[in-house]
């Protein structure tokens, strides 16, 4: 939390500088309105015109991104002209005097090497170019300049370096935001990669074995078997979408559960209550089958006797509450906090460390697994899924064709 405020500081401080500056700037006597004075006029413009310029930098740097961001941000600064580079070449140009392209990009070697900002004096044969002076600021992020903020103006400014050194960071930070966006995107990907590898290969060797055991006893029920098993194995390997919806999942779900009561059946017995308002609730892919699949393994695991788990999905106002319960061998209290904290291997716990991490990354740390368990006891084990969260859309139920 800290870092956040800290990089929130970052972020919001910048953008004040560069208001106060545009303030003194447009000060005049008189009252606006009711917007105050002068410069509380021109601070609230100045963080109106930042909040447009953000949405397309927190996608990266392109030459879309800088062409749709770069009017806003040579309004802060109020200049002739401004442009955004990255490392090769000059992205956009907004304003006046373009034909100093190919001299900007000269000048940028030094900056873009070394991080530093620079302003030059620009060499113009054209008597009515109104920009003579430029002021470099790069664009970093993890140490490492991405590009630059170039800023044209008619004559040198110190105010101009300052602002624009300010704005540049700003850039630099929703630049850094994007960054992270993408790790997130990619981390993602990976424990959906990690997750599909601890599919159980003892269940896929089981489950084939429990096939071929009715091949020729009987041929009908391998059939449906191996119908289930290539639904189950189709929808757990599918290549589309980080999310999908509470009825795909359960879907998926009850493909798993036929092909474990064909192997174990009387010892398993499962019920399940959903409230079919809430089968639309779009949540992270393979996010309960491996809670389903724990319960699987310490419903039955050291027990000769039968087995029930039973699976819960209740209508909760802005929220759906799903609950999967075993009467198993539970686990000690202590063991499963070492589990989801990462400290020990998840053997003992089929998947749960990494759907708690994803449900938290997603949804945020309220929203983590509650687990209540103890040693001889079964374990509970609640998910609480928001109805509506930015960002979070399935793609669309899997065809079964």
């Amino acid at each position: 939390m800290s870092g956040f405020l800290a990089g929130l500081c970052v972020a919001i401080l910048p953008v004040l500088a560069a208001g106060f500056w545009l303030g003194r700037r447009t000060t005049r006597p008189q009252h606006l309105g009711g917007l105050g004075t002068p410069v509380e006029h021109a601070t609230f413009q100045t963080l109106h015109t930042a909040s447009l310029a953000a949405p397309p930098l927190r996608a990266g740097l392109t030459e879309e991104t800088a062409r749709k961001s770069a009017r806003r941000l040579r309004s802060l600064l109020g200049t002739d002209a401004l442009c955004l580079t990255d490392q090769k070449e000059v992205l956009v140009w907004d304003g006046v005097g373009e034909h100093h392209r190919a001299e900007i990009m000269e000048r940028l070697a030094g900056p873009l090497e070394t991080g530093r900002g620079e302003a030059f004096r620009l060499e113009c044969d054209a008597p009515d170019c109104p920009v003579r002076w430029a002021v470099v600021a790069p664009l970093t992020v993890d140490d490492r300049v991405h590009g630059a903020l170039v800023a044209c103006a008619p004559r040198e400014s110190a105010v101009l370096v300052r602002a624009a050194g300010e704005v540049a960071r700003w850039v630099s930070v929703q630049l850094e935001l994007a960054d992270l966006d993408q790790s997130r995107t990619r981390l993602i990907e990976a424990e959906i990669k990690a997750l599909r590898a601890q599919i159980s290969p003892h269940f896929i060797f089981n489950s084939l074995a429990v096939i071929a055991s009715f091949v020729r006893t009987d041929p009908e029920r391998a059939r449906e078997l191996l119908l289930e098993f290539a639904d189950f194995t189709r929808y757990s390997f599918r290549r589309h979408g980080d999310f999908t919806t509470l009825a795909d999942e359960l879907h998926a779900i009850d493909h798993y559960l036929a092909l474990v009561r064909a192997r174990f059946g009387d010892r398993l017995s499962v019920t399940l209550q959903i409230a079919p308002e809430v089968l639309p609730v779009a949540l992270p892919f393979l996010c309960l089958q491996p809670l389903v699949e724990n319960a699987v393994k310490h419903g039955l695991e050291g027990k000769a006797d039968k087995s029930h788990i039973s699976i819960t999905a209740q209508d909760a106002g802005a929220e759906a509450l799903v609950v999967i319960e075993d009467d198993g061998a539970g686990m000690d209290p202590v063991l499963l906090s070492r589990i989801l904290a990462g400290e020990v291997s998840p053997s003992g716990g089929i998947g749960l460390s990494n759907v708690d991490d994803r449900l938290r990354q997603v949804y945020g740390d309220d929203y983590g697994l509650v687990i209540e368990t103890a040693v001889g006891a079964g374990m509970k084990i609640t998910a609480r899924l928001p109805k509506y969260q930015p960002g979070v859309h399935s793609a669309g139920r899997l065809s079964d064709g």
